[in-house]
């Protein structure tokens, strides 16, 4: 296990104490359990994904790049490395395949498997993921009688997502 996964685990941890506290309030009458508390959980569960691509990349990247530690060759590699993450947010599968293929030619989504998830679902509700995690950040909800952006039934598959796509992700690169 990298060291980034378990960092996203921590950060997954957080989004799952949102959902709780949602949960906790949903239960008690006398208080209405806000739905900016799922958008919330929502958002950051997305944002462990994006800081996790990021932190297991630079730590592959060092891995692999030891021996040139100190070269020109490899003081360049690292500031283009550095220049490409600056840069990337929301990592849909596009994005996500592209950065492992340029700096490790590896095609990671190829390997996103487990349980009844074969690769192109995996990249597939990633991307969709991605779609609900914009809406949540982007459109306030000034329409009450609209469906809600997420709802908790999609919440919980959501954290239970991402906590199976970071280890199949880590189980993945474990091979280069």
């Amino acid at each position: 296990m990298t060291v980034s996964l378990k960092n996203f685990n921590q950060a997954l941890s957080e989004a799952q104490q949102l959902f709780d506290c949602f949960e906790a309030l949903n239960g008690q009458e006398a208080i209405a359990a806000p739905d900016a508390l799922k958008k919330a959980s929502l958002i950051l569960t997305l944002t462990a994904w994006e800081t996790y691509v990021e932190d297991v990349a630079m730590e592959l990247f060092y891995e692999q790049i030891k021996i040139l530690k100190g070269s020109n060759l490899g003081g360049f590699a690292e500031k283009q490395l550095v220049k490409r993450l600056k840069f990337f947010h929301n990592p849909n599968t596009r994005k996500t395949k592209d950065l492992f293929e340029e700096f490790f030619n590896f095609d990671v989504t190829e390997h996103w498997r487990w349980n009844n998830v074969e690769p192109k679902e995996a990249r597939d509700q990633l991307n969709r993921w991605i779609s609900k995690r914009g809406d949540a950040v982007h459109r306030a909800t000034v329409d009450y009688t609209q469906p809600q952006v997420i709802n908790k039934k999609e919440l919980s598959k959501c954290l239970q997502f991402f906590k199976e796509l970071a280890q199949a992700t880590d189980k993945a690169l474990e091979q280069l």
